[in-house]
């Protein structure tokens, strides 16, 4: 999925949440959980991988140029999302190939 897709659907979702908020007469009850619902989602995209994730990257470098150059861009501290883009890239590539 990609990244614009993901937003705009917490966008809509968002307005959507407000809106039944309104009608609810709970707008700032509502305006709280979207913001820590935004702050928790864009916390947890940023967190760092997992050791199992270092291992997955030793074991796709040096296959293909542009996913190196995605890991050299990322390391040495690689979040959620770039290690996402990273599979997708590598992916891609094993698709092409196959």
């Amino acid at each position: 999925m990609n990244l614009y897709i993901l937003v705009a659907t917490g966008i809509v979702l968002s307005m959507i949440f407000h809106f039944i908020g309104v009608y609810a007469k709970a707008k700032y009850i509502v305006w709280i959980m979207l913001v820590l619902m935004w702050a928790g989602s864009i916390s947890f995209s940023m967190n760092e991988i997992s050791p199992k994730g270092y291992d997955y990257i030793n074991k796709v470098k040096g296959q293909y140029q542009d996913v190196d150059a995605q890991i050299n861009k990322a390391l040495p501290h690689i979040s959620l999302y770039e290690m996402l883009e990273i599979k997708k890239s590598y992916d891609e590539h094993q698709k092409a190939t196959h």
